[in-house]
């Protein structure tokens, strides 16, 4: 027989094309539209509902960027429509490319209530929805004119598009119609049965049932009277009914389809126009829904249930009886879908806790599993989190993206630095946004890697970021192809009900041990630095001001300010969304987290000074106490001034302090070796007895010795702190990605403005250097302070460059071949040789407050205040740590750092891996000068240096408990005495919800617990 499948699939394409298609709305009758346009930003649904309407004819251009419309609807059903299927059918001006990076819409019956979004490929609203039998129809849209900043997804030319200031006013977008249409439902079904089958006979290979699904396309067109469609269409599916019928084999891969709309909380559009998108996406599923109760939609991100709650109360009544329904299904637990390298520790663990809690007080839903699957990469401290969080399953998909390599698994055990595992599945069809096309699950099949033990993975199929989720096309497939031979066997179900399947099949699962890291989008660690820097401040200033809140309620009575500090928790949260933190968003949003930050540093700053305010008590301010909140007792210089303004007491803004771990010190006399400063030859040699550091003629250190080893840190023969420019031109994704090929062209700044001792003992030695190049300027002071191993770099640049990366180089005479970074809550070793393609694609690393790299017995740690991006290459006779200061990319932001920047990092000489942890809190928590008492002891403190109290707070339940969360942070077993600063009753181990989990025993106010290497411990003291 003559192969004629071409020839169908040809034919089949016009067709559906040219007539039947077409013939989908038979009867169409236009609706009355008059439309009112937002002077500004959006307006509540009463402010629309009052305006004054003009007539608004289809074709007229509307939507100057980032406008709102809004349209009045009004017509009626015929009567001979009465009980046919009739959809209002609203075209913006929608075209054929990817839906939610468009115009969109909501529809708004005469009550304002929300009944569904309006977008591309879903631009309907059924009647039945809002009106019964031949009723009026009135509805509004709200019609979001949202511009699209670039016009592709890869590599994109700078737009203006990204912010209202810029973006022009020109009308983007032009008003197609709005009609009542009646829908032939033997053609709607035709077209469906038509493409499935022609879908799957493209993917089949050659053999008896590609031929049969083809030839039976053929068949159905013969049946099929092109002048009479509608009434012929039923004909046609006649002829496709047996093909469609045949099960699918016993050996059919399993797919576990189930509803999502990945919602980025922002990204190349602002915060507010989330709140829009997911109000859009969560009324179109729950009215689809009501079509297709078969539905299950799956969506995480706290945060946007919160805004919806808040904002739309119909709505949330809606989605309330959906999760009780099973149909609607709270995912994730997480407040957002956060980025997983750049947040610290506590703040992973409270994503966890602000979305679990949320899920739970409003749902009764507790979730099983944390949802991030476009995240750029995944901590290894995430199991251990996931697990005290009460989750069992992760899922992940941006691992597919890798440019090089790929994870040799599809489901499997992912182990922690702590050695806790978590059931992993990284959904082999390589998308979360599936469309439930025939190549897609070809493709799930295809690239399962687990095949043979195991035999199911997940496709979550919809479109995003406001293209409204599943759709009904979606639907009719999914009940098509749920057994049907030639294709996997598809099954609409929950996450859970997959991971529980399929870890009950596949149990004994591969391990991968440590981080999942991305290989691609690597310049999220750098780009946007203000926003790294303001995450990292809000972090630590979060963390004082729960400590001192907590101090001063239990020592003095004053209220705690549970619910400040949880909105302002949850505004930092937000901003740690894998978009926003990463800078990989548009200018708009990146100009409303800079301001966010100021706003939450100011906040957080008054809640610690009215904390330090409760514990003066009646003592003067002039008392001049000092607040340590990191986890170790220090006695060092404060740089800076006294409360209240007074200059400190030499004159040169520094002072002798000693402080308890997490307590209230004071100023005191020093008595030990004060810092020199001498010059000679060109060269400044700074010296404080422990630490001797030579600045040459160029402001470069050409020497840095530690007294206890006498070896010099810098390699012999060159520099450190050398500045380097290198061009920053990646293959694509600007904001995300720095490519290899960044090295092979570098630009060393080695000359100095200006070389000029700033301070000259006897407790602090500072030195100056300013270096022009370019349009920026960069001033930098080297500080060495009495009694200290670490030498600061305090920099301050003025960044103008276009496309290029600067980093700052430490050549360190250390032969090895590992580096050491803190990760949150612990740290991570990875190898700095080539050896492998694995090796050579981590050519740039995130770190948090140090990295380390060193020999058995010597060690060099280079720690910082705001920085994450690194690298670290071997050489002959030196190691190099470089920190990746500040880029410039010009897409989606065109303007990407050009900004004043400020920021430390320091280089500590001689120092192990304790030592950088215990540097890295102290340059992050410097001491803070008050008028607080001093005889308050601290709340809580570890025996055991390697168990660091990362959280003290106030119980959640507001019990007046005190909350204590610590870690084990030098991967050793340890055994450790908390002692409290109050009376102590009880302790208990607890979950991250705060849960209890286990005894402790307590006596005379101590409590010994033994934590395994990385162990992360939560306390419940009860006073």
């Amino acid at each position: 027989m003559h192969d004629r499948e071409r020839h169908t699939a040809a034919r089949l394409e016009r067709v559906l094309a040219q007539r039947i298609r077409p013939a989908l709305y038979p009867l169409r009758r236009p609706l009355a539209v008059t439309a009112w346009h937002v002077p500004g930003e959006p307006v509540t649904v009463d402010h629309a509902f009052a305006a004054d309407y003009e007539p608004f004819d289809p074709g007229t251009p509307w939507g100057p960027p980032w406008s709102t419309m809004w349209l009045h609807l009004t017509g009626a059903v015929p009567a001979d429509w009465a009980g046919r299927h009739v959809d209002v059918l609203v075209d913006l001006g929608f075209t054929d490319a990817w839906p939610g990076f468009q115009a969109e819409g909501l529809a708004f019956d005469a009550l304002g209530v929300p009944v569904k979004g309006i977008s591309p490929r879903n631009h309907h609203v059924p009647v039945a929805a809002v009106a019964a039998g031949t009723e009026p129809i009135e509805l509004f849209v709200e019609a979001a004119a949202n511009p699209m900043p670039m016009p592709g997804f890869r590599a994109w030319p700078p737009s203006p598009l990204g912010d209202r200031a810029t973006a022009g006013t020109e009308p983007l977008y032009r008003f197609e119609g709005a009609d009542l249409a009646v829908r032939d439902e033997a053609v709607w079904h035709l077209i469906h049965d038509l493409d499935v089958l022609s879908q799957l006979g493209d993917q089949l290979p050659p053999g008896q049932r590609r031929a049969e699904i083809w030839y039976a396309i053929g068949r159905a067109l013969d049946a099929l009277d092109l002048h009479a469609v509608n009434a012929t269409a039923q004909a046609a599916r006649e002829v496709l009914a047996p093909v469609l019928a045949r099960p699918a084999h016993a050996s059919a891969h399993l797919i576990s389809a189930v509803g999502h709309a990945h919602i980025d909380t922002a990204w190349l559009w602002p915060l507010r126009e989330t709140v829009r998108k997911a109000t859009r996406t969560f009324a179109t599923v729950t009215q689809l829904a009501t079509e297709y109760p078969e539905l299950v939609f799956a969506a995480s991100q706290a945060q946007q249930y919160a805004w919806i709650r808040e904002r739309r109360p119909q709505l949330w009544q809606r989605i309330a009886k959906a999760v009780a329904d099973g149909t609607f299904v709270p995912v994730g637990g997480m407040w957002v879908e956060s980025d997983t390298n750049l947040p610290g520790g506590e703040a992973l663990a409270r994503q966890l806790i602000h979305g679990k809690r949320f899920f739970l007080e409003a749902f009764g839903v507790e979730t099983r599993e944390v949802w991030l699957p476009d995240s750029f990469g995944y901590s290894p401290a995430l199991p251990q989190l996931a697990r005290l969080a009460g989750n069992d399953w992760f899922l992940t998909q941006k691992l597919s993206w890798n440019a090089v390599n790929r994870i040799p698994h599809s489901t499997f055990w992912w182990e922690g630095i702590d050695g806790t595992r978590v059931f992993t599945h990284m959904p082999p069809v390589d998308t979360y946004n599936a469309e439930l096309t025939a190549a897609e699950l070809n493709r799930a099949q295809t690239q399962f890697a687990d095949a043979g033990p195991a035999t199911m993975s997940l496709v979550p199929f919809g479109y995003g970021d406001g293209g409204g989720g599943p759709n009904r096309d979606m639907l009719e497939r999914a009940r098509r192809l749920r057994d049907l031979d030639g294709s996997p066997a598809v099954t609409i179900r929950s996450p859970a009900e997959f991971f529980a399947a399929a870890q009950a099949e596949y149990a004994d699962a591969p391990v991968w041990v440590g981080e999942l890291y991305l290989e691609l989008h690597r310049a999220t660690y750098t780009t946007q630095a203000k926003t790294k820097a303001g995450n990292r401040r809000s972090e630590h200033l979060l963390r004082e001001a729960e400590l001192w809140a907590a101090t001063a309620a239990l020592h003095r009575g004053a209220p705690y300010p549970y619910e400040r500090l949880e909105r302002v928790w949850q505004q930092v949260l937000t901003l740690q969304f894998h978009d926003i933190l990463p800078g990989s968003s548009i200018a708009w949003v990146n100009r409303e987290a800079r301001e966010a930050y100021e706003h939450i540093q100011a906040e957080l700053e008054e809640l610690i000074a009215e904390a330090a305010t409760a514990l003066r008590g009646s003592a003067p301010s002039a008392s001049n106490a000092v607040l340590n909140a990191a986890p170790h007792a220090r006695d060092e210089v404060v740089v800076g001034a006294f409360a209240d303004g007074q200059a400190l007491p030499d004159g040169r803004h520094a002072a002798w302090a000693s402080a308890p771990a997490l307590g209230i010190g004071a100023l005191g006399a020093y008595s030990g070796p004060p810092v020199t400063v001498a010059s000679a030859d060109g060269r400044t040699t700074v010296d404080n007895g422990l630490l001797r550091v030579v600045i040459d003629g160029d402001g470069l250190i050409t020497s840095a010795v530690d007294a206890r080893s006498g070896r010099d840190a810098i390699a012999a023969g060159q520099r450190g702190n050398l500045l380097q420019l290198h061009p920053d031109h990646p293959n694509n994704w600007d904001a995300w990605d720095i490519d290899p090929h960044y090295r092979n062209t570098v630009t060393d700044l080695t000359a100095a403005q200006s070389v000029t001792v700033v301070a000259d003992g006897p407790l602090l030695a500072a030195v100056e250097v300013v270096r022009v190049f370019g349009a920026s300027t960069i001033t930098q002071t080297y500080r060495l302070t009495a009694g200290s191993a670490r030498f600061d770099v305090e920099t301050v640049v003025d960044w103008r460059e276009s496309e290029k990366v600067l980093k700052a180089a430490f050549p360190l005479g250390v032969h090895t071949d590992q580096a050491t970074a803190e990760i949150q809550f612990g740290h991570l070793r990875r190898p700095i040789h080539t050896n492998t393609s694995w090796d050579d694609a981590r050519f740039e690393i995130w770190a948090h407050r140090w990295l380390h790299v060193g020999e058995p017995s010597y060690g060099v740690a280079v720690l910082n205040d705001a920085t994450y991006g690194h690298d670290v290459t071997r050489g002959p006779g030196a190691t190099t740590v470089r920190l990746t200061l500040v880029r410039a990319p010009h897409s989606p932001d065109p303007q990407a750092d050009q900004d004043v920047h400020r920021f430390a990092y320091a280089l500590m000489p001689g120092a192990g891996v304790a030592d950088a942890t215990v540097e890295g809190y102290r340059l992050n928590l410097p001491l803070r000068v008050t008028g607080a008492e001093s005889a308050y002891p601290s709340l809580v403190t570890s025996s055991h240096p390697g168990v660091i109290v990362e959280a003290v707070k106030l119980a959640d339940d507001r019990s007046g408990d005190v909350i204590v969360r610590l870690y084990e942070a030098r991967g050793d077993r340890a055994e450790t005495r908390l002692t409290a600063g109050f009376p102590m009753r009880a302790a208990t181990i607890v979950d991250l919800l705060e849960r209890h989990v286990a005894e402790v025993a307590v006596g005379d106010r101590e409590a010994a617990v033994a934590l395994r290497p990385f162990q992360i411990l939560t306390l419940r003291l009860s006073a």
